[in-house]
């Protein structure tokens, strides 16, 4: 006997409807739920703290690419602002060098004034614009020659005492001899008592030879020498040097005799053109 299976089969209701309303009546029960106890959001709470390395482990590339890049840059600005501020600092220390030679040139530049403002004779002012590369000739070149009526032998001081005088005269410059070359010599006398005598170059800026001084001369230490004014080419009464060492020998005629120079030989710049004609 065949049994009709549609007869006891049962009404079904689809699967897709009941999951529906299982759902809709959860979310109403816990949106109920969430307002009267905030149970939804201890939930979410919890939910969120326990997944919060995993979120951080998958951040983490993009965190640190982003710090390297900004250590990065920050390092780049540092090393520009350094570089800055040390080119800010070169240039002004530069400036206050310079501020300070002007400064050091003004003194000089007064000095020059004030001791031309004493000479009886006519002056102007030339400033050295070279040196002698023989290290054994003591000859510089200053700015002023025939045009500014610059001429041979004419005598050059400087704020102390005397440089030297013109060897060589050109249109625009003009060639000047050292009283230190040992080629110079110029006639001076003891400022003390008017003992005459010469000085001589030896080679050296910072001394002067007195040659054929006898033994028992009136000369003493500190004496101060002055041009004689003997031979024409020197005016007399400027300071030259001073007597700072006396070598008496009795077997020998003469003392060895040295003086040291009053000018700054090697250091000046600008000197006084005296114009004794």
């Amino acid at each position: 006997m065949v049994v009709d299976s549609d007869k006891h089969r049962r009404p079904r209701i689809p699967a897709l409807n009941i999951k529906f309303i299982l759902l809709f009546c959860l979310s109403f029960f816990l949106l109920f739920s969430d307002q009267k106890n905030n149970y939804v959001s201890l939930l979410r709470n919890s939910v969120a703290i326990a997944i919060h390395p995993i979120q951080s482990l998958v951040d983490f590339p993009q965190r640190f690419g982003s710090w390297i890049n900004t250590n990065i840059s920050s390092r780049e600005e540092l090393i520009q602002e350094n570089k800055r501020l040390y080119d800010d600092q070169l240039q002004k220390k530069l400036a206050l060098q310079r501020l300070a030679s002007l400064e050091q040139e003004n003194i000089r530049l007064r000095k020059i004034l004030n001791a031309s403002s004493t000479i009886k004779n006519s002056v102007q002012i030339a400033r050295i614009i070279s040196t002698d590369i023989n290290p054994f000739r003591h000859l510089v070149v200053i700015n002023k020659g025939e045009q500014d009526g610059a001429y041979n032998g004419q005598v050059l001081v400087d704020s102390n005492g005397v440089i030297g005088q013109i060897l060589q005269t050109n249109f625009l410059s003009a060639k000047v001899i050292l009283i230190s070359d040992t080629d110079h010599a110029l006639p001076v006398e003891i400022n003390r008592n008017g003992f005459r005598a010469l000085a001589q170059g030896n080679g050296s800026f910072h001394s002067l030879s007195i040659p054929f001084i006898p033994n028992n001369a009136d000369i003493e230490i500190g004496d101060l020498l002055v041009t004689s004014g003997l031979g024409g080419k020197f005016p007399n009464g400027y300071p030259v040097a001073i007597i700072d060492s006396i070598s008496l020998n009795p077997t020998q005629q003469f003392a060895d005799v040295t003086a040291k120079p009053l000018a700054s030989l090697n250091q000046a710049r600008e000197v006084i053109l005296i114009n004794s004609n």
